[in-house]
């Protein structure tokens, strides 16, 4: 039965109710309206099949693309990546393999120019790109760093208390493209043991200078402590990465400290690689010092770049950080 308090609405007042009822509840969308528009991508430079077009944004209309790509040759791989995320136009640029090929030839450059590119055919299948992401390299933009604690026990107070401090130091590797590397072993922070990583330190800063070599992930080097009885110092490590290409791991496999002669370092400058190579893990050729395989500070090394050095949470103290992973 109907109520007698019901009220009658005329239809066109009710269909206008309704429509603003659907306005609340429908939330415009912009970016639906590009469903089924085709957008006209930005040819890369130097493309064959490239049209007259006019870019609508400003960048890309104040600067030319000759210009462009001068200004990503003199980028460095690490951040022409990061520029390839600008947008769609730049990454096709990028892309040119050019800009790969010189940074390839740059970082194995110990190999040598024939052996790069039978590498780049039989492996990679003649990009230069992927050459770079997926072949072992050793960065040189930056610190290679091995951060060990342990705990040594401390001086008793009145018989009661044992207390025990824990000792933190660090093992510093810097590389570069002509198979030489500084290694510095120390307590020192990175942020203040930075600007002491070049050639030019004194001896009172205790970098010390080798050589090393890359064979597909092993690295072998070796550096030499001068004194009146020559030690040198022989690393073996593999190489890897979290992600792909990043390179910025590497595990300590062995370190071994052996005695050397005098006849056989001629100069601070030799090649002690060339050395020590082919000798095994308990040789010495100075009874004096024997040859001792550590088994403690085996860490692996985290590779910090140079931007990063200030703000890296190596740099923070053993009351805030007791224990490092790397991952």
């Amino acid at each position: 039965m109907a109520s007698d308090f019901a009220l009658s609405v005329p239809a066109e007042l009710e269909s206008s109710l309704r429509l603003k009822t659907v306005q609340y509840f429908v939330t415009h969308r912009p970016w639906l309206d590009l469903y089924g528009i085709n957008v006209r991508p930005v040819a890369p430079f130097g493309s064959v099949s490239r049209k007259p077009y006019v870019d609508s944004a400003l960048i890309h209309r104040c600067l030319p693309d000759e210009l462009l790509f001068e200004v990503f040759a003199r980028m460095s791989p690490y951040d022409l990546g990061r520029a390839s995320c600008v947008c769609r136009k730049w990454r096709y640029t990028i892309r040119n393999p050019v800009f790969w090929r010189n940074a390839c030839l740059k970082v194995w450059q110990l190999s040598g120019m024939v052996e790069n590119y039978k590498i780049l055919q039989s492996r990679y299948e003649g990009s230069w790109r992927k050459m770079w992401l997926l072949r072992p390299r050793i960065r040189t933009d930056g610190l290679y760093v091995s951060r060990n604690t342990y705990i040594r026990a401390g001086v008793a107070e009145w018989k009661i208390t044992n207390p025990v401090h824990i000792v933190c130091y660090f093992r510093y590797m810097r590389f570069f493209p002509s198979g030489r590397f500084l290694y510095k072993n120390s307590s020192q922070k990175i942020k203040d043991v930075v600007k002491f990583m070049n050639f030019r330190a004194s001896k009172a800063d205790c970098v010390f200078s080798g050589h090393y070599t890359l064979a597909d992930d092993k690295v072998e080097a070796a550096v030499l402590y001068p004194g009146m009885r020559p030690t040198v110092l022989r690393i073996r490590l593999r190489l890897r990465g979290t992600t792909a290409g990043a390179n910025n791991r590497m595990d300590l496999l062995s370190l071994v400290t052996s005695g050397v002669n005098d006849s056989e370092v001629t100069g601070h400058d030799e090649d002690i690689l060339g050395v020590v190579e082919g000798w095994q893990d308990d040789e010495t050729h100075n009874p004096d010092v024997p040859a001792v395989s550590h088994k403690r500070g085996l860490t692996p090394f985290v590779f910090v770049p140079f931007e990063e050095v200030e703000t890296s949470v190596l740099n923070l103290p053993v009351e805030k950080m007791d224990y490092f992973v790397p991952g």
